[in-house]
């Protein structure tokens, strides 16, 4: 089982598209045909045409950001908001939409090759969880994309940054994220 890193982070201001929906309705797994994959084309468009209109952008990673919903367990239906990040909101292009992370503490989990497509959440949950004083804080995950990241044709080359939101169990009775 993979070893993360747990780190504190201040929030985080996204600049992006969102999908919300069953990503994999068209294509059944981790593809650039599924929703996730489109979405991402989409925004690497846009980003190739208009990428200089994204004021006070922070570095050049791009963020994959998985929100659940009321739907998700009934429908398998999710958030998918994919941007970069900014340090603030200025001049934001209407066509972009605006995703803040909270401020919390996460397990940082580095994925690589086939990790990245496999079901990783699950193995985080009933692998690396249990017994480590941790609990997933629900509702939301998410990736990052750097220049470790190669591409989908180049896979086993590639690494990515996946932050699950944790608290400690001793925490979680006060609703503290921190």
């Amino acid at each position: 089982m993979m070893k993360p890193t747990i780190v504190k982070s201040e929030p985080i201001i996204l600049l992006g598209f969102g999908f919300f929906g069953d990503p994999f309705a068209l294509s059944g797994v981790w593809t650039e045909e599924n929703e996730i994959g489109r979405l991402w084309a989409r925004f690497m468009s846009y980003l190739g045409k208009n990428g200089a209109r994204i004021k006070h952008a922070k570095s050049h990673a791009h963020y994959e950001v998985h929100i659940g919903h009321e739907e998700t367990s009934s429908r398998g239906h999710y958030e998918i908001f994919v941007g970069v990040q900014v340090e603030k909101l200025e001049d934001v292009p209407i066509e972009l939409l605006v995703k803040i992370i909270p401020a919390t503490r996460y397990a940082v989990f580095t994925l690589q090759g086939e990790q990245i497509v496999s079901d990783w959440n699950m193995l985080v949950q009933s692998e690396w969880l249990p017994g480590t004083g941790y609990q997933a804080v629900p509702g939301y995950g998410f990736l990052v994309y750097d220049q470790r990241f190669k591409g989908m044709d180049k896979l086993s080359e590639s690494k990515v940054d996946a932050f699950v939101p944790v608290t400690r169990v001793d925490d979680a009775s006060s609703n503290s994220h921190q």
